[in-house]
C-alpha cells in the first residue's frame, strides 16, 4: 500500500551580515505540512564559517533570535504574541520578508509522505551540504 502524499511547504532561514550587499549563509530551514500539522525549523550555525563570512555579526543576539525563532514556531511562551497564533499563522510570519541579518527564503512547496524526514534532508541538503 502507497502513504499518501502531503504538500509541505519551507523556507531557508538564512544570516544576512550586511543586508545592503545581499551576501548569505543558509543555517537553518522551517517546514510547514497542514495535513501532518508540523511546523518545525532545524538550525545550526557553523561559527568558523560565519566568523569568515560576516565578522560583524553579533554572534549572541543571532543566536538569540534563532532561539526565539524556534520559540515560535513551536508555539512556546517566549514573551512574543505570535507564538500563540495557530500554526500557519506562525509559519506565514516566520517566512515573511525581512531586510534584517535574520531573514528566510522565498517558500517553496512539495509533496512528501513524512514531513520529519523531509526536514532533516532539506536541513542536510541545504544548511550541511557545503560544496568545498
Amino acid at each position: 500500500m502507497m502513504q499518501e502524499m502531503h504538500l509541505y511547504e519551507y523556507a531557508v532561514i538564512r544570516v544576512v551580515p550586511r543586508v545592503e550587499r545581499e551576501e548569505f549563509l543558509n543555517v537553518g530551514v522551517v517546514l510547514y505540512c497542514a495535513k501532518e500539522k508540523f511546523l518545525q525549523l532545524k538550525f545550526d550555525v557553523n561559527l568558523d564559517r560565519l566568523k569568515v563570512f560576516g565578522k560583524s555579526v553579533d554572534l549572541e543576539e543571532l543566536k538569540i533570535h534563532l532561539h526565539i525563532f524556534d520559540a515560535i514556531c513551536k508555539g512556546e511562551k517566549c514573551g512574543s504574541p505570535i507564538a500563540d497564533l495557530d500554526i500557519p499563522s506562525r509559519f506565514r510570519w516566520l517566512t515573511a520578508t525581512r531586510s534584517t541579518v535574520l531573514q528566510t527564503s522565498k517558500v517553496h512547496p512539495g509533496f512528501s509522505t513524512d514531513a520529519l524526514q523531509t526536514i532533516n534532508s532539506l536541513y542536510e541538503n541545504m544548511v550541511l551540504n557545503i560544496e568545498a
